[in-house]
């Protein structure tokens, strides 16, 4: 039975950490923009947080995502940033507390590591959406859609795809993340389930190749024959090759599931771009595609 943390209300307390890298500039403005959903904003040590490109230690930065887990005045914890680091922690979290009385987390690229190992280990969803870091870049869509996800309103996305859709209508339960993460957590505890899954991917600054084999190595894992749907948000800052690969990560992308029969959608706006939408993870979706436009519902 998937968890549903309880969706928030004006006066909760929330927390704000940095479990990976450290942050180079002050996050005011995320805060106050959270303060004005009518939050309580408590912010970590690791959001000051200095040891070499982390926010803290590995020690430090475990004892702060921790005190707020195990806090159950705490009704979120919204990492500030990723970067690189959770996977450092991700084992000495004890998420005792959390099980018992789940709470919302939310981040996005290096942050997928702790929403896969929730969902993984606990069933528990979760937020795949901006973080205070990247709320000044962000479009008013995005920090929208993420407020509507922590108060619990339903949202629906719709747009129109410039690469060449798969039109199909499907239901099921949302799972993914950025890509690098996902094939870094696969063969251990916190690797996700992903039959009869809508899988949702995304990714920065990683060469056509890098994609190419990361994609492969999940079809040969078997990870994406038994998906019910897949979305594929921005693949963007891609690395420049010295001599042209020869494909698009879309192109890559399609290769691979060309020949399974399930919806398929590029060009949804999430992922390292500043119309990030939220996707909460482990929640029902529908996803409809007819001609290049897309709906992706709620349920």
């Amino acid at each position: 039975m998937i968890k549903q943390p309880p969706y928030l209300k004006k006066g909760d307390k929330i927390a704000i950490v940095c479990p990976a890298k450290k942050l180079p500039k002050p996050i005011d403005k995320g805060i106050e923009i959270l303060q004005s959903w009518g939050l309580e904003v408590v912010l970590g040590k690791t959001i000051t947080g200095s040891h070499h490109q982390f926010s803290g230690t590995d020690e430090l930065r475990k004892q702060d995502i921790q005190q707020f887990l195990n806090d159950s005045s705490i009704k979120a914890i919204i990492a500030a940033r990723g970067g690189y680091g959770t996977i450092r922690i991700i084992d000495d979290l004890d998420f005792t507390a959390f099980n018992t009385n789940p709470k919302w987390l939310v981040g996005f690229s290096d942050i997928t590591i702790l929403l896969s190992h929730v969902f993984a280990q606990f069933e528990t969803q979760s937020i795949h959406g901006q973080m205070p870091y990247t709320f000044e870049e962000s479009t008013p869509e995005a920090l929208e859609s993420l407020r509507k996800a922590l108060f619990g309103e339903n949202d629906t996305y719709t747009y129109q795809s410039d690469f060449a859709s798969r039109d199909g209508d499907t239901e099921g339960i949302l799972i993914g993340g950025n890509l690098t993460l996902l094939l870094a957590v696969e063969g251990s505890v916190s690797e996700m389930n992903f039959d009869d899954k809508i899988l949702f991917i995304e990714d920065v600054g990683e060469h056509e190749y890098s994609i190419d084999r990361m994609i492969r190595t999940l079809k040969r894992k078997g990870k994406l024959a038994k998906l019910k749907g897949l979305v594929v948000g921005a693949f963007n800052e891609v690395g420049e090759e010295s001599i042209y690969f020869g494909q698009t990560p879309e192109e890559v992308i399609w290769e691979q599931v060309a020949t399974y029969n399930y919806p398929v959608c590029f060009g949804f706006p999430s992922g390292h771009i500043a119309d990030n939408r939220a996707m909460v993870l482990g929640k029902s979706v529908s996803l409809s595609i007819t001609k290049n436009n897309v709906t992706f519902k709620y349920i």
